[in-house]
Order: structure tokens, then sequence, then C-alpha cells
């Protein structure tokens, strides 16, 4: 028997989504595989960060999941969204909820990017030097005053995140040695320079790493503003705040961020005084909000194991396979949805319907019995979950999505 994550707080006692069973929805949505999102847990977390972080502006992280209708939600919840395509840009204007402030981070930025996003009025988080050459050519030709702010390589990484994104040579931001110069240019250039932007990972669940990536990040945007000699609009400080997926995770006290983060910026340097903060969450905020329901289409015993066959799999759910960084694969929570409660009977593992041995959705975990026609619910999967799989891998059919 292996162990699974933890179950969210919000499903620990009963499996409904705004009184809707999983069976009233898959019924609804005219199926399964299905995707459903409850805008109640995201409301629950974003009240839980304003009280956490009084005065910090929070913006959503569409690559998390940029589902329209979830994108038209969060307009009326979050301060402004931060995007990485064009392709997200296109999604949230046509969800109606590109009135809030929006940055367009990501290296690779192409013409048409940069075209689309001075059309909409963005500010672009700067990868490179050589990125601010191409949008000012762009831009004067377009006759348009370019918004920009700096992407900052710092010279730490946020300790013990999932994915590190500082401190080491990389693709994304400029080195925070070069900053300086480039934020000069930019302001003498006629750029409208909006500030700095600094991510050093994700998915951390210690509260002592964050807090110490937070002070280290107003260290820096002081440091660098006083180089440049001007105070930056705003700072972004990234976020990398994790959620529990596995056995042992406890989640992050963002109490005691909140804290530090508030007497840290209470002792900030008199440069920085004028300067609005951000942060910017994406699966903190919907992870933990979304369930991935798939039916049981067969029951099998092979040399002594059961395997529950489901009509979904790796294609619309590849992080719970392993498939999405995991060095070590473990079982995300998972449970009978139309048995939610019962007592576990037997050991199963649950997979897809993909011919490939990695289609593995949870590994020898125990569950109620379940038969043919049940519904298994996989949790924590509202980021990062379809838009992150291999969604035309065998040609399968699409799954559903649906906010509650």
């Amino acid at each position: 028997m292996k162990a699974m994550g933890p179950l969210p707080p919000e499903w620990q006692a009963d499996l409904r989504f705004a009184a809707h069973t999983p069976e009233d929805l898959a019924a609804q949505s005219g199926g399964t595989p299905l995707f459903v999102y409850d805008r109640a847990v995201i409301r629950a977390r974003i009240a839980q960060f304003r009280s956490a972080f009084p005065g910090i502006a929070l913006h959503y992280a569409i690559k998390a999941n940029p589902f329209g209708p979830l994108l038209a939600f969060m307009s009326s919840e979050v301060d402004g969204f931060d995007l990485a395509s064009a392709g997200e840009l296109q999604k949230l204007q046509a969800a109606g909820a590109g009135d809030r402030p929006v940055s367009f981070a990501g290296p690779g930025k192409t013409g048409a990017d940069m075209s689309a996003g001075l059309a909409a009025a963005v500010t672009f988080n700067l990868e490179s030097e050589e990125e601010w050459t191409s949008l000012r050519r762009i831009a004067a030709r377009d006759s348009v005053r370019p918004r920009v702010a700096v992407r900052v390589n710092p010279p730490f990484g946020l300790k013990g995140s999932g994915m590190k994104m500082g401190g080491l040579a990389s693709p994304f931001g400029v080195d925070h040695d070069r900053v300086p110069a480039l934020v000069r240019r930019i302001i003498d250039e006629g750029g409208d320079w909006r500030g700095l932007h600094v991510y050093a990972g994700s998915q951390s669940l210690s509260a002592d790493a964050i807090i110490d990536g937070q002070r280290a990040t107003v260290a820096l945007a002081a440091e660098i503003a006083a180089e440049v000699g001007v105070t930056p609009p705003e700072v972004n400080l990234g976020g990398g705040f994790g959620i529990p997926y596995f056995a042992g995770d406890q989640p992050l006290d963002i109490v005691a961020v909140g804290a530090a983060l508030k007497q840290t910026l209470d002792q900030r340097p008199a440069i920085l005084r004028d300067t609005n903060f951000v942060i910017e969450l994406g699966r903190w905020l919907v992870g933990e909000a979304g369930v991935y329901l798939t039916r049981v289409v067969d029951r099998k015993v092979s040399r002594g194991r059961t395997f529950l066959v489901t009509d979904g799999g790796l294609q619309h759910m590849l992080a719970a396979s392993g498939n999405f960084g995991q060095l070590l694969r473990r079982n995300y929570p998972v449970a009978v949805a139309n048995r939610f409660g019962a007592e576990a009977e037997e050991e199963v593992t649950v997979v897809g319907c993909l011919c490939t041995p990695l289609d593995l959705l949870a590994d020898e975990i125990t569950l109620p019995r379940a038969e043919v026609g049940d519904l298994i619910a996989i949790f924590c999967a509202g980021a990062y979950g379809l838009t992150a799989s291999p969604q035309g891998f065998l040609s399968m059919p699409a799954a559903r999505e649906v906010l509650v």
C-alpha cells in the first residue's frame, strides 16, 4: 500500500460543489472526464490572502489555469493578471477580464506578441536587453510608449521550491548586476518604466524559505533602485506559494509569511517608500479548488493486483501521473466520488485509457470498492491540469470543464 496526499480542507467532510454532487455535475456537463472548479474555495483563498497581506496587490498568474469562465470570475476578485503569452492575453480579453492591470512575462516574445501587448497597454516584464531593443522598435513603429518592467534574475533561489528560478544561469530575467544599466537605458530612451519583477521559485511549503526570499527580494530591489537613482513604481515579489499534494505535506503558513513581509516593508529603505508591492499567485489560489472526475470503465485483476481503468488519463491530468516534474512518483489525494466517506476496503491502482504504462493516476492505494460506472475523483486538479497535459496524445476525447 502507498500513501496518498491529504484531502484539501474543503473536501474532508463532504464532496459537493455548490450543493451539486459529482454525479449531478457529470450529467449536467455531458459526461466525464470532467474538471470541476469551485469558486467558493477560490474566494476563501483570496480572503485568506487579503487578511494576511493587507496593502499588497494580488495578481492571478493565468498559466495556472486559463479557463475562460474562471478568468471572468477572477476579474472581480483580484487586482491584476500576469500572463506569459499572447494566447493568454487573447483568453483574458475574450473573458472580458482585460480591464485590470496586466503584465506579460516570458522569454522569446515575438514581434506579434509585442504588438498585441502594446495594443492592450500591458506592462512587459523584459527578459533581456535585446528584448527591449525589439520592443522599442515595434513601439516606435506603432507610435506607442511602451510600459516596461525588468524581470530580475536574482542571485538567490527560493529554498525548498519545486522549481528553482533564481540563483543560476537562466533564460528568465536579466542578471541582477546588469539590471541598473538596462533600467537607465529604458528611461533615457523614453520607455515608461513600471518597476521590477523578481520570481525566485515555485511550489514552496516552507514559510521560512518564502520569508527569506521576500526579504532578499526587497533588499535587492532597493539596491537596484539606489544604483539607478529612481524609485520603482512597483515591485512584483513573485509568488512561490505551494499547496499540499503528497503524504506528509503541510499547508503553507501564510499568516507567518504575511507578518514577516509587513515587518520587512515597514523597515524598507527610503527609496522604496512610495513603491507598490505585488504578489502573483496561481497554484495557491486555484489548485485545491479543482477536482478531476473520471469514470471507471473496467475493473480487472492481473497477477494479484486490481486495476481500475478509467475514461481519463494523463492526457488531461499529467501531473497526477508523475510526468510533470516529480523526481519520485507519489500519489495525489484520490477518492471514489460516489462513495465518498465510505470505509476503504481494497488496494487498487487507478489507470487511464492510454496505451502506455505511464498512464498511472494512482498507484497501490486503498479505496472503497469501486465498480464499473463509479466516479474517481482526483483532487488538487485546479492548477496545471488540463492545459499542462498532452491533450492531443492518442487523439482521445477532450475533457470538459465547469466552474460552479
